[in-house]
């Protein structure tokens, strides 16, 4: 029975995961609007209920796209042993990988980060605050960030900074800026305030 459990859970991943990989493929190339939970579970081969059993609304798409990316970036940080790096070269690490995985899917980004910042929870949903509120945690925690530094608001900071960069990035062609440069020189403005 424990493998039949696990033959069951897998399969629920792979069309899960079917799912994810067709609605982003019809978002990028129709935009969010266009796409059609139908045509989402056409091209995923599955019928229209399951994709709703799986995804209640498509907005949840763009939900656990930012998830993905979150996790891709952990994944990174961790093969890369990242964790003996400083608080703030962790910091910048993972704005860094961030930014990276946006500047190499643009159209992507362009596409999903304005639909999740206009219909989605990117703002209002804490995930990246809480990621970076943690790394600041440990820099106060290790004696590198002044000890009097909210973590909590010192990710809000970070992560609005991230949102609106990538924001005004994703609002021009070509890309107004270099992107990675960018983050890492607000990150700059912020770790200032946060030893002195």
């Amino acid at each position: 029975m424990p493998n039949e459990l696990g033959r069951r859970e897998r399969r629920r991943l792979e069309i899960r995961d079917r799912l994810y990989t067709a609605a982003i493929e019809l978002i990028v190339e129709r935009g969010f609007e266009a796409a059609t939970m139908d045509e989402i579970a056409e091209r995923a081969d599955v019928a229209r209920a399951t994709a709703f059993n799986h995804y209640p609304q498509k907005a949840a798409f763009l939900y656990e796209w930012g998830q993905r990316r979150r996790e891709r970036v952990a994944e990174v940080m961790a093969a890369e042993q990242a964790e003996q790096l400083s608080a703030g070269e962790r910091l910048r690490r993972y704005l860094g990988v961030l930014a990276e995985l946006n500047t190499a899917s643009r159209r992507a980004t362009v596409t999903l980060m304005d639909a999740s910042l206009r219909l989605g929870d990117a703002l209002r949903e804490p995930s990246l605050d809480l990621k970076l509120a943690e790394l600041v945690d440990a820099g106060r925690a290790a004696g590198e960030f002044r000890s009097d530094v909210d973590s909590t608001q010192a990710g809000t900071l970070l992560a609005a900074a991230y949102f609106t960069a990538v924001l005004r990035w994703i609002g021009a062609e070509p890309e107004p800026f270099d992107l990675p440069k960018y983050l890492d020189g607000m990150l700059d403005m912020v770790l200032r305030g946060l030893v002195m």
